[in-house]
């Protein structure tokens, strides 16, 4: 009996691991429509004001937009754990760092939904290792 919970552990284990280093695409789903909407709530209290309510940034300000062929020149063959990494240390400008690690992963989310991915059933991950696994692509 021993053997067989010890073997069960272990591929569990292996599962789980397997999971984590499998390779995703932002085209998959990996965020909720619900996530997308607390994180659109987010962004406008947090970034609308320097971002704008387009997401289309100010090039004379230097503020990147954030949706569509500058969104995908700056994050294109990255993963959503590099955004949420430069998010978080970046923004809010005034204070970078200070959301919740849910508010930035809401905000993601947002981003994605702008930029026209598609949700999912399942809300982006809050592991590291799992949302480095989740390319930023131009197409599947």
């Amino acid at each position: 009996m021993r053997a067989f919970v010890g073997l069960l552990a272990v591929t569990a284990l292996g599962a789980a691991q397997g999971l984590v280093g499998e390779k995703r695409s932002v085209w998959d789903g990996v965020y909720t429509e619900m996530q997308a909407t607390r994180g659109e709530r987010q962004y406008g209290r947090e970034c609308e004001r320097c971002h704008g309510p387009d997401l289309a940034g100010d090039s004379v300000m230097e503020i990147p937009a954030l949706s569509f062929d500058a969104f995908m020149t700056s994050w294109n063959g990255r993963s959503v754990n590099d955004l949420l990494v430069t998010m978080k240390r970046s923004m809010p400008k005034d204070k970078p760092g200070a959301l919740s690690e849910n508010a930035y992963l809401d905000l993601a989310a947002y981003l994605l939904q702008a930029n026209k991915f598609p949700s999912g059933s399942r809300e982006l991950p809050r592991a590291p290792a799992e949302l480095a696994t989740i390319a930023i692509e131009r197409s599947k």
